[in-house]
């Protein structure tokens, strides 16, 4: 479920993205809020996901498929020009993240340096 919660985020990044283009600056209104409500729907889902999927993994997924659909989409409205390489690069974007997917995410049993007060078998948190 992390993960269909993870791709569908990076469908609201690449909404948002081109959203934030279409903006003009965030001067026109309609673009402007179409970009503030799929921001906010896609870091909720980038935020949920990162729960059960490590924030590595999941960032590289998040972006990657973001920035290979906002340029897609670039190229059939023909906003972006369309070439043969673009199109294998696009599409090595997308292999790498299935890569990660396929790869086994074991759950570490303790932080590198963990820092002074860190226990053994726990994560160090940003607060520490």
């Amino acid at each position: 479920m992390a993960w269909i919660v993870l791709l569908a985020s990076a469908v609201f990044e690449a909404v948002w993205a081109t959203a934030l283009g279409e903006s003009e600056g965030l001067t026109r209104p309609v673009p402007a809020i179409v970009f503030a409500v799929a921001l906010a729907a896609s870091m909720l889902g980038l935020g949920w996901a990162v729960r059960s999927i490590p924030i590595g993994t999941a960032y590289a997924a998040w972006t990657g498929v973001g920035a290979a659909l906002t340029v897609g989409w670039a190229m059939v409205t023909g906003a972006e020009a369309v070439s043969p390489l673009k199109v294998l690069f696009l599409g090595g974007i997308i292999a790498a993240v299935i890569g990660l997917k396929l790869l086994p995410h074991p759950e570490p049993d303790s932080a590198p340096d963990a820092g002074p007060g860190a226990r053994p078998g726990r994560r160090a948190t940003m607060e520490e």
